[in-house]
Protein backbone atom coordinates (compact mmCIF):
# COMPACT_ATOMS: atom_id res chain seq x y z
CA UNK A 1 0.00 0.00 0.00
CA UNK A 2 1.15 3.46 -0.79
CA UNK A 3 2.40 6.27 1.50
CA UNK A 4 -0.42 7.66 4.02
CA UNK A 5 -1.39 11.32 3.29
CA UNK A 6 -2.68 11.29 6.69
CA UNK A 7 -2.40 9.16 10.07
CA UNK A 8 -4.99 9.64 12.52
CA UNK A 9 -3.98 8.17 16.01
CA UNK A 10 -6.62 7.44 18.68
CA UNK A 11 -5.97 6.72 21.83
CA UNK A 12 -8.70 4.23 23.57
CA UNK A 13 -9.45 3.13 27.27
CA UNK A 14 -12.87 1.55 28.04
CA UNK A 15 -13.94 3.19 24.83
CA UNK A 16 -16.42 0.77 24.28
CA UNK A 17 -19.50 2.90 24.12
CA UNK A 18 -18.00 5.65 21.46
CA UNK A 19 -16.08 3.70 18.99
CA UNK A 20 -18.80 2.78 16.51
CA UNK A 21 -19.73 6.53 15.81
CA UNK A 22 -16.27 7.75 16.37
CA UNK A 23 -15.74 4.99 13.64
CA UNK A 24 -18.39 6.59 11.64
CA UNK A 25 -17.31 9.92 11.69
CA UNK A 26 -13.86 9.35 11.22
CA UNK A 27 -14.00 7.39 7.80
CA UNK A 28 -16.36 9.57 6.64
CA UNK A 29 -14.16 12.79 7.06
CA UNK A 30 -10.91 11.71 6.45
CA UNK A 31 -12.59 10.21 2.75
CA UNK A 32 -13.26 13.37 1.88
CA UNK A 33 -10.13 14.84 2.56
CA UNK A 34 -7.96 12.35 1.31
CA UNK A 35 -9.78 9.48 0.08
CA UNK A 36 -8.85 6.30 0.76
CA UNK A 37 -4.79 7.52 1.45
CA UNK A 38 -5.25 7.29 5.77
CA UNK A 39 -4.98 5.00 8.24
CA UNK A 40 -6.21 5.35 11.51
CA UNK A 41 -4.48 3.85 14.38
CA UNK A 42 -6.61 2.74 17.52
CA UNK A 43 -4.42 1.88 20.39
CA UNK A 44 -5.99 0.32 22.83
CA UNK A 45 -4.37 1.17 26.28
CA UNK A 46 -5.09 -1.73 28.49
CA UNK A 47 -9.10 -1.20 28.17
CA UNK A 48 -10.69 -3.69 30.89
CA UNK A 49 -14.38 -3.62 28.41
CA UNK A 50 -14.84 -4.58 25.43
CA UNK A 51 -12.52 -2.15 23.40
CA UNK A 52 -10.27 -4.57 21.98
CA UNK A 53 -12.52 -6.57 20.20
CA UNK A 54 -14.31 -3.82 18.79
CA UNK A 55 -11.26 -2.28 17.45
CA UNK A 56 -10.47 -5.89 16.29
CA UNK A 57 -13.79 -6.09 14.34
CA UNK A 58 -13.31 -2.69 12.49
CA UNK A 59 -9.42 -3.58 11.22
CA UNK A 60 -11.49 -6.33 9.82
CA UNK A 61 -13.93 -4.13 8.13
CA UNK A 62 -11.61 -1.22 7.17
CA UNK A 63 -8.23 -1.72 5.77
CA UNK A 64 -7.15 1.63 6.55
CA UNK A 65 -7.85 0.80 10.37
CA UNK A 66 -4.79 -0.39 12.56
CA UNK A 67 -5.07 -1.75 15.78
CA UNK A 68 -2.04 -1.59 18.33
CA UNK A 69 -2.57 -3.54 22.02
CA UNK A 70 -0.46 -2.10 24.41
CA UNK A 71 0.98 -5.15 26.94
CA UNK A 72 -1.10 -2.73 29.75
CA UNK A 73 -2.32 0.30 30.92
CA UNK A 74 0.37 2.97 30.04
CA UNK A 75 -1.86 6.44 30.41
CA UNK A 76 -3.16 8.54 27.61
CA UNK A 77 0.56 10.20 26.86
CA UNK A 78 2.02 6.77 26.21
CA UNK A 79 -0.57 5.25 23.74
CA UNK A 80 -0.13 8.63 22.23
CA UNK A 81 3.89 7.92 22.02
CA UNK A 82 2.98 4.36 20.48
CA UNK A 83 0.59 5.71 17.84
CA UNK A 84 3.03 8.39 16.88
CA UNK A 85 6.03 5.71 16.42
CA UNK A 86 3.80 3.76 14.03
CA UNK A 87 2.62 6.25 12.01
CA UNK A 88 3.24 6.75 8.07
CA UNK A 89 1.52 9.67 7.36
CA UNK A 90 2.80 12.72 5.85
CA UNK A 91 0.62 14.29 8.37
CA UNK A 92 -0.33 12.95 11.71
CA UNK A 93 -3.83 14.02 13.88
CA UNK A 94 -4.15 12.86 17.26
CA UNK A 95 -7.49 12.75 18.65
CA UNK A 96 -9.19 11.46 21.95
CA UNK A 97 -11.67 8.53 21.09
CA UNK A 98 -14.83 10.22 23.35
CA UNK A 99 -15.34 13.08 19.77
CA UNK A 100 -15.33 16.39 22.51
CA UNK A 101 -12.85 17.31 19.64
CA UNK A 102 -14.77 16.84 16.18
CA UNK A 103 -13.10 15.24 13.22
CA UNK A 104 -15.07 17.22 11.32
CA UNK A 105 -12.47 20.37 12.03
CA UNK A 106 -10.05 18.32 9.92
CA UNK A 107 -10.80 20.35 6.71
CA UNK A 108 -10.09 23.20 8.68
CA UNK A 109 -6.95 22.08 10.05
CA UNK A 110 -5.66 20.58 6.95
CA UNK A 111 -6.21 24.20 5.00
CA UNK A 112 -4.29 25.99 7.61
CA UNK A 113 -1.39 23.71 7.04
CA UNK A 114 -1.54 24.24 3.75
CA UNK A 115 -0.83 28.01 4.42
CA UNK A 116 2.53 27.08 5.57
CA UNK A 117 1.73 25.84 9.21
CA UNK A 118 3.86 23.29 10.73
CA UNK A 119 1.54 22.41 13.33
CA UNK A 120 -2.67 23.15 14.04
CA UNK A 121 -3.46 22.53 17.57
CA UNK A 122 -7.47 23.24 18.86
CA UNK A 123 -7.70 26.15 21.26
CA UNK A 124 -10.93 25.50 23.22
CA UNK A 125 -12.73 28.95 23.71
CA UNK A 126 -15.65 26.74 25.93
CA UNK A 127 -16.06 23.54 27.12
CA UNK A 128 -19.48 22.16 26.58
CA UNK A 129 -20.53 19.28 28.92
CA UNK A 130 -17.68 19.80 31.85
CA UNK A 131 -18.33 20.42 35.64
CA UNK A 132 -17.65 23.74 37.08
CA UNK A 133 -14.93 21.77 39.19
CA UNK A 134 -12.98 20.40 36.22
CA UNK A 135 -13.30 23.82 34.36
CA UNK A 136 -11.76 25.60 37.10
CA UNK A 137 -8.96 22.77 37.64
CA UNK A 138 -8.05 23.00 34.04
CA UNK A 139 -8.08 27.39 33.77
CA UNK A 140 -5.72 26.73 37.22
CA UNK A 141 -3.97 24.53 35.39
CA UNK A 142 -2.58 26.40 32.66
CA UNK A 143 -2.09 29.72 34.33
CA UNK A 144 -0.09 27.89 36.84
CA UNK A 145 1.98 26.23 33.71
CA UNK A 146 2.48 29.34 32.46
CA UNK A 147 3.86 31.47 34.92
CA UNK A 148 6.21 28.42 35.84
CA UNK A 149 7.54 26.91 32.39
CA UNK A 150 10.50 28.38 31.02
CA UNK A 151 9.08 26.96 27.58
CA UNK A 152 5.84 29.11 26.16
CA UNK A 153 3.15 26.44 26.44
CA UNK A 154 -0.59 27.60 24.95
CA UNK A 155 -3.18 27.84 27.64
CA UNK A 156 -6.46 26.27 27.44
CA UNK A 157 -5.21 23.73 25.27
CA UNK A 158 -5.15 19.77 24.75
CA UNK A 159 -3.52 17.35 22.61
CA UNK A 160 -6.06 17.42 19.71
CA UNK A 161 -3.63 18.68 16.80
CA UNK A 162 -2.51 18.07 13.42
CA UNK A 163 1.34 17.81 12.86
CA UNK A 164 3.46 17.51 9.48
CA UNK A 165 6.31 14.84 9.39
CA UNK A 166 8.88 17.04 10.18
CA UNK A 167 7.39 17.39 13.35
CA UNK A 168 6.19 13.81 14.28
CA UNK A 169 9.93 12.64 13.61
CA UNK A 170 11.37 15.55 16.14
CA UNK A 171 8.77 14.58 18.70
CA UNK A 172 10.36 10.87 18.33
CA UNK A 173 13.80 11.99 19.38
CA UNK A 174 12.60 13.00 22.86
CA UNK A 175 12.79 9.93 24.73
CA UNK A 176 11.61 11.69 28.11
CA UNK A 177 9.26 8.78 29.98
CA UNK A 178 7.34 11.43 32.16
CA UNK A 179 5.59 12.88 28.94
CA UNK A 180 3.52 16.15 28.51
CA UNK A 181 3.05 15.88 24.26
CA UNK A 182 1.40 19.29 23.93
CA UNK A 183 4.31 20.85 25.74
CA UNK A 184 7.38 19.40 24.23
CA UNK A 185 5.34 20.03 21.07
CA UNK A 186 5.61 23.57 21.91
CA UNK A 187 9.19 23.16 22.66
CA UNK A 188 10.16 22.15 19.64
CA UNK A 189 9.18 24.97 17.94
CA UNK A 190 8.41 25.47 14.03
CA UNK A 191 5.59 27.45 12.62
CA UNK A 192 2.43 26.45 15.52
CA UNK A 193 -1.12 27.84 14.61
CA UNK A 194 -4.12 28.18 16.82
CA UNK A 195 -7.35 26.70 15.58
CA UNK A 196 -10.40 27.78 17.73
CA UNK A 197 -13.32 25.70 18.37
CA UNK A 198 -15.93 24.91 21.25
CA UNK A 199 -14.97 21.35 23.29
CA UNK A 200 -18.62 19.40 22.50
CA UNK A 201 -19.71 16.70 25.56
CA UNK A 202 -18.36 13.15 25.34
CA UNK A 203 -20.63 10.89 22.76
CA UNK A 204 -20.74 8.54 25.13
CA UNK A 205 -19.34 7.02 28.19
CA UNK A 206 -17.36 9.06 31.25
CA UNK A 207 -13.97 10.60 31.77
CA UNK A 208 -11.14 8.54 32.51
CA UNK A 209 -9.02 11.28 34.09
CA UNK A 210 -9.42 11.28 38.06
CA UNK A 211 -8.35 13.39 40.19
CA UNK A 212 -5.16 11.38 41.01
CA UNK A 213 -4.48 11.41 37.09
CA UNK A 214 -5.17 14.90 37.03
CA UNK A 215 -2.73 15.85 40.01
CA UNK A 216 0.19 13.15 38.57
CA UNK A 217 -0.38 14.72 34.62
CA UNK A 218 0.50 18.41 36.20
CA UNK A 219 3.23 17.07 38.27
CA UNK A 220 4.74 16.07 34.97
CA UNK A 221 4.20 18.76 33.01
CA UNK A 222 5.49 21.59 35.43
CA UNK A 223 8.76 19.19 36.73
CA UNK A 224 8.62 18.49 32.94
CA UNK A 225 9.54 21.87 31.54
CA UNK A 226 10.53 24.13 34.83
CA UNK A 227 12.58 24.16 37.83
CA UNK A 228 11.38 27.15 38.85
CA UNK A 229 10.30 24.50 41.60
CA UNK A 230 13.66 24.17 43.02
CA UNK A 231 14.22 27.62 42.82
CA UNK A 232 11.09 28.44 45.00
CA UNK A 233 12.62 25.57 47.10
CA UNK A 234 15.98 27.93 47.59
CA UNK A 235 13.97 30.87 47.83
CA UNK A 236 12.08 29.63 50.92
CA UNK A 237 14.97 28.17 52.35
CA UNK A 238 16.83 31.53 52.28
CA UNK A 239 13.54 33.53 53.71
CA UNK A 240 13.45 31.30 56.60
CA UNK A 241 17.27 31.49 57.39
CA UNK A 242 16.87 34.94 57.73
CA UNK A 243 13.91 34.63 59.86
CA UNK A 244 15.63 32.23 62.08
CA UNK A 245 18.74 34.91 62.34
CA UNK A 246 16.02 37.58 63.03
CA UNK A 247 14.32 35.24 65.32
CA UNK A 248 18.07 34.60 67.27
CA UNK A 249 18.84 38.48 67.69
CA UNK A 250 15.51 39.11 69.03
CA UNK A 251 16.21 36.14 72.00
CA UNK A 252 19.40 37.58 72.44
CA UNK A 253 18.44 40.65 72.99
CA UNK A 254 15.41 39.38 75.66
CA UNK A 255 17.80 36.87 77.26
CA UNK A 256 19.79 40.31 78.16
CA UNK A 257 17.62 43.10 78.35
CA UNK A 258 14.63 42.25 78.70
CA UNK A 259 14.33 38.97 81.56
CA UNK A 260 11.53 37.51 79.49
CA UNK A 261 9.96 34.09 80.85
CA UNK A 262 10.21 31.96 78.36
CA UNK A 263 7.39 30.19 76.54
CA UNK A 264 6.74 27.15 74.67
CA UNK A 265 4.12 28.48 72.20
CA UNK A 266 6.44 30.70 70.06
CA UNK A 267 9.24 28.04 70.23
CA UNK A 268 6.24 25.69 68.82
CA UNK A 269 5.02 27.89 66.00
CA UNK A 270 8.77 27.92 65.29
CA UNK A 271 9.31 24.31 65.17
CA UNK A 272 6.50 23.70 62.84
CA UNK A 273 7.23 26.49 60.21
CA UNK A 274 10.73 25.09 59.84
CA UNK A 275 9.72 22.01 59.76
CA UNK A 276 6.80 22.41 57.43
CA UNK A 277 9.55 24.34 54.98
CA UNK A 278 12.53 21.65 55.39
CA UNK A 279 9.54 19.08 54.40
CA UNK A 280 8.39 20.96 51.14
CA UNK A 281 11.66 21.78 50.11
CA UNK A 282 13.11 18.14 50.46
CA UNK A 283 9.58 16.38 48.89
CA UNK A 284 10.36 18.82 46.09
CA UNK A 285 13.57 17.98 45.53
CA UNK A 286 12.57 14.57 45.87
CA UNK A 287 10.25 14.76 43.14
CA UNK A 288 12.88 15.72 40.77
CA UNK A 289 15.29 12.95 42.14
CA UNK A 290 12.77 10.56 41.16
CA UNK A 291 12.18 11.42 37.86
CA UNK A 292 16.12 11.09 37.76
CA UNK A 293 15.72 7.45 38.77
CA UNK A 294 13.08 6.53 36.27
CA UNK A 295 14.85 7.91 33.19
CA UNK A 296 18.40 6.87 33.99
CA UNK A 297 16.91 3.27 34.27
CA UNK A 298 16.28 3.51 30.06
CA UNK A 299 13.07 1.79 29.95
CA UNK A 300 11.03 1.11 26.97
CA UNK A 301 8.21 3.72 26.82
CA UNK A 302 6.13 1.14 25.76
CA UNK A 303 5.21 -2.56 25.33
CA UNK A 304 3.21 -3.47 22.35
CA UNK A 305 1.45 -6.78 22.54
CA UNK A 306 -0.52 -7.07 19.37
CA UNK A 307 -0.93 -5.08 16.28
CA UNK A 308 -3.35 -5.39 14.18
CA UNK A 309 -2.66 -5.01 10.11
CA UNK A 310 -1.48 -5.24 6.92
CA UNK A 311 2.45 -5.91 7.50
CA UNK A 312 3.33 -3.93 4.63
CA UNK A 313 1.12 -1.19 6.04
CA UNK A 314 3.23 -0.66 9.35
CA UNK A 315 6.32 -0.55 10.99
CA UNK A 316 8.31 -1.48 13.72
CA UNK A 317 8.07 1.38 16.79
CA UNK A 318 11.05 3.65 16.83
Amino acid sequence: MRQPLLSVIVPCYNEEAVLPELKRRLESVCRQQVRDAYEVILVNDGSLDGTWRLIQAMVSETPCFVGVNLARNLGHQLALTAGLSLSRGDRVMLIDADLQDPPELLPQMMATMDAGADVVYGLRVAREGESFYKRAAAWVFYRVLSVLSEVEIPKDTGDFRLMNRKVVDALAQMPEQHRFIRGMVAWLGFNQVPMLYTREPRAAGSTKYSLRKMVRFSADAITGFSISPLRLSSVLSFCCFVLSGVVAVYVLYAWFALNVVKGWTSLLLLFLVFSGVQLLVLGVIGEYVGRTYVEVKRRPLFVVSEILANPKNVREPR
